[in-house]
């Protein structure tokens, strides 16, 4: 789309320049070559009304990129309700403007300490005690798309470097000079950036801005403020060491007391556990002798039962193997018997179409004599060689294979002429 705007007002301003050298041109002729030309003004102001056709539809096409969206400033009334998201949008043009807003999460960051110009500014705060501390926040946020109208008509621009700094700045000056510096740096630094967040979120949200997270990345504790904690956290790092090994002490006392005790108590529990094992290993063992003899005697009973069905089941198994020889045989026994009637039946098959084809070739040779030359020329196709014959000699070769060959029977041949 962006093309064909660009088209459409390229367009626009070639009939305007056309229209213009027009006039200048019939100008310049009736002037300086003193010609009797009329100034061509008709054509001029055609091609001037013509031309605002496509510059006023070039002027009505509003292409918003990816990542940003829109709101409409009308001339008249001026900003008006309703969100240009990306892609290609139609307005009026002359009347309405489109501002871009960046919809994008941005980020948003301070230093902690004083640092070169391409770096983000320091962000100082006072604490409860009056100390200058020194913070390194990152917070993102994004721009409601839906609220841009309520951004262009309240906010001032850009609202990045306008509205966010001072917003962030004010909320983590109020939320840490209620804290000491040693709370902040240390115990009660989530609460802290927690408190911080809370209340970024609520007075940005009012303006439109979601913010998404907010981030407290650095703390710079002032010089000497620095010195005396680092000590002070070393006598209570040794307080606490020596706090610990007088508890670590107390407790190996404690543990070594615990465990004579729970010896004399484990030994004890011992004894009267073996000595409870041996009655019971005794009532075990007098049950056992009142149940080994009916074991015993359901065992033979079991054994002699197993040694019947064996017995009963080698019987079986007999019997069916004979049975099953008997129907082999049998089985064997049809198969020849049938096997010799379809022998009996080929046999037979073989001899009626045998004869059945002699019929019909002595029936052929009977209709056709010469039937008989062409056989005995095929048969002896592979043994003659080609010669040359007068042309009276007719019929010879059959003639002669004829009368060279024993008991063949002579055919009446009819002379051609």
């Amino acid at each position: 789309m962006l093309l064909i705007k660009y088209v459409l007002l390229s367009g626009a301003a070639g009939l305007f320049m056309i229209g213009a050298a027009i006039v200048i041109v019939d100008a310049y002729r009736a002037l300086y070559l003193n010609e009797a030309v009329l100034v061509r003004w008709r054509v001029a102001m055609r091609l001037a009304l013509l031309a605002w056709v496509p510059l006023l539809v070039g002027l009505g096409i509003e292409v918003v990129p990816s990542g940003r969206a829109g709101v409409r400033v009308s001339q008249i009334s001026g900003t008006l309700a309703g969100t240009l998201y990306p892609g290609t949008h139609f307005v009026m043009p002359l009347v309405h403007g489109v501002e871009l807003y960046n919809i994008r999460d941005q980020i948003y960051s301070t230093d902690a300490v004083e640092s070169a110009k391409n770096r983000p500014a320091a962000l100082k705060v006072y604490s409860k005690e009056g100390l200058r501390v020194g913070l390194g926040v990152s917070v993102r946020y994004q721009l409601d798309p839906q609220r841009l109208a309520h951004i262009e008509n309240n906010l001032p621009r850009p609202v990045e470097s306008e509205v966010i700094p001072v917003v962030v700045a004010n909320a983590f000056r109020q939320t840490i000079s209620g804290y000491l510096v040693r709370d902040v740096f240390s115990a009660k630094r989530e609460e802290v950036r927690r408190l911080t967040a809370d209340s970024i979120t609520s007075r940005l949200a009012a303006d439109g801005i979601v913010v998404k997270e907010v981030m407290l990345r650095d703390i710079d504790l002032p010089p000497e403020y620095a010195k005396g904690l680092e000590g002070l956290l070393l006598k209570e790092q040794e307080n606490d060491r020596l706090s610990i090994e007088l508890d670590v002490k107390q407790k190996m006392v404690r543990t070594a007391e615990l465990e004579a005790e729970a010896d004399k108590v484990r030994q004890v529990k011992q004894a009267e556990g073996r000595a409870q094992v041996t009655v019971l290993e005794a009532k075990a063992q007098a049950d056992a002798m009142q149940h080994t003899l009916p074991l015993k005697e359901k065992q033979i009973q079991q054994s002699r039962l197993e040694a019947e069905a064996r017995k009963e089941t080698t019987v079986k198994n007999a019997e069916a193997s004979a049975q099953a020889k008997v129907i082999d045989s049998k089985a064997e026994l049809e198969k020849r018997d049938l096997m010799a009637e379809a022998e009996a039946h080929r046999v037979r098959l073989l001899a009626g179409a045998d004869a059945e084809r002699m019929k019909s070739e002595a029936q052929v040779l009977k209709d056709s004599p010469l039937l008989i030359q062409k056989i005995i020329a095929e048969r002896l196709s592979d043994k003659v060689q080609i010669m040359m014959v007068p042309m009276d000699g007719k019929f010879f070769f059959a003639n002669d294979v004829l009368k060279a060959t024993p008991g063949a029977v002579s055919l009446p041949l009819q002379n051609e002429r």
